[in-house]
């Protein structure tokens, strides 16, 4: 009985170990989506479009296209939008994962994880949209919160898909 309880006891700790450090990062990847929120259009449109320009200079120079400066400006200029919608996807599927790790740790793998977990994102995502309707120069965006849900989604599905294969390898 009391080598049950010891196990009974480590297994909880796992649980609160794991959870703690999905949290904190939650918290943390909250506080990046908060600020990268809360910056005007301006700043915002400006980080896009140094990452977008960034990403086709090294694309340049990998492939050896030797592009003009007007056809690397035009290029940043047409990939900023999609490698913003990226950014989101990205950013939710991070929480998506945190969040899929956290609500394992203490709930059943099923429909009430997708339930609550989807939840979760969606209303992060809104929140986040709303907070932009009141920054100058943003707006808030039903597509985005669609995106953002979607990211978090899949971030809950590579959670619980890993979780599974983990568990899988131990059984062996």
């Amino acid at each position: 009985m009391i080598s049950l309880m010891n196990k009974m006891m480590r297994y909880k700790k796992k649980e609160i170990v794991f959870t703690f450090i999905a949290g904190i990062l939650l918290i943390a990847l909250y506080g990046l989506i908060f600020n990268f929120s809360a910056q005007d259009g301006d700043t915002s449109g400006s980080l896009s479009y140094f990452i977008s320009e960034k990403c086709v200079k090294r694309f340049n120079f990998v492939t050896r296209s030797n592009w003009t400066e007007n056809m690397l400006e035009s290029m940043a200029r047409y990939f900023e939008n999609p490698i913003r919608k990226l950014a989101h996807f990205g950013e939710y599927t991070c929480m998506g994962i945190l969040v899929g790790v956290i609500l394992s740790q203490w709930m059943k793998r099923g429909k009430r994880l997708w339930l609550i977990g989807g939840l979760w994102i969606l209303l992060s995502a809104a929140a986040d949209e709303f907070h932009q309707f009141f920054i100058p120069g943003r707006y808030s965006s039903l597509a985005d919160v669609l995106l953002d849900t979607v990211g978090g989604l899949f971030g809950i599905l590579l959670c619980i898909r890993l979780l599974y294969l983990l568990a899988r390898k131990k059984k062996k």
